[in-house]
């Protein structure tokens, strides 16, 4: 299945430590350009949570986002250590002693004061755990996200390739009658000119003819290219480089019909084709 570049995950994990929030937004590039933007408190995991982005994400700008809010960090007052908080409190009055104007201390300000606070330290290892777990977990929606996207260029692609089908069976088709209407035309200019039509030079003008209109090689290359784009598009992986080459393959075949046309059906089918190879082109620059 095909895989569009363009996606989008949000998830918020309830952890036992705190709260994570992860975001992911994918769109259209060249290459895999991974941007990450961490809270300082997850800024040792950078390297393992490339590692599994890159795993995951072969091509496409990538913007990642993760917020950790830690629990141990809430004004709760369950959390207070009395003894540091007695402390604080007998140092606040010898220095009201001293400034006996100054407004008493707000209750709120004393629990934003970490040093009062139980040692509840985050815990790394468990923190790195549910960080993976909940990371691969967005990364599965991501890829959900960007395989119903695919699933709509791949249907797009495949309606093209029908398209172009027909205009080969067309080409194939006319073909035999251009050839016997030249013939035709040929044999009543020799008439014309009182030369005997089994002359060899009517024999060497119709030989010229066919050796330049013959395009069966190139119908042949196309319907083969065609078959290969079909065989791409049920591959799973990063495929978009590859069929950026298969359109370049196609459209190199278009151009041949083109410079081989000997009638305005033949040139407008060549036409045709390259309007179509180059909508198909237009897709795939969305394809992972």
């Amino acid at each position: 299945m095909a895989l569009s570049m363009t996606g989008f995950s949000f998830k918020e994990a309830d952890t036992e430590q705190g709260i994570l929030l992860l975001e992911f937004r994918s769109l259209n590039n060249r290459y895999l350009e991974l941007q990450v933007k961490l809270d300082e408190s997850l800024r040792s995991f950078e390297p393992m949570i490339r590692d599994l982005i890159s795993a995951e994400i072969k091509r496409g700008k990538v913007d990642c986002r993760i917020y950790f809010k830690s629990k141990t960090h809430a004004l709760d007052v369950k959390n207070v250590d009395t003894i540091k908080l007695k402390q604080l409190a007998t140092s606040v009055d010898e220095i009201a002693k001293y400034f006996p104007h100054v407004q008493p201390i707000n209750a709120l300000d004393i629990l934003k004061t970490t040093e009062i606070m139980h040692d509840q330290s985050v815990n790394i290892n468990l923190l790195e755990q549910d960080l993976k777990k909940n990371l691969k977990e967005a990364l599965i929606e991501i890829q959900a996200s960007k395989a119903r996207e695919g699933e709509k260029l791949q249907k797009i692609l495949l309606d093209k390739l029908k398209d172009i089908e027909m205009l080969i069976d067309e080409a194939k088709k006319i073909l035999p009658v251009l050839i016997k209407e030249y013939q035709t035309k040929i044999e009543n200019k020799f008439k014309d000119a009182l030369i005997a039509i089994d002359d060899d030079r009517l024999k060497q003008e119709f030989l010229i003819f066919i050796q330049k209109m013959d395009i069966d090689e190139e119908l042949n290359r196309i319907t083969s290219h065609i078959d290969e784009v079909r065989r791409l598009l049920k591959t799973d992986g990063a495929i978009g480089k590859k069929l950026d080459f298969m359109m370049q393959e196609l459209n190199r075949e278009a151009n041949t019909l083109g410079s081989k046309s000997i009638s305005p059906k033949t040139s407008q089918i060549s036409v045709d084709l390259k309007v179509l190879i180059e909508q198909m082109r237009e897709q795939i620059q969305n394809i992972e």
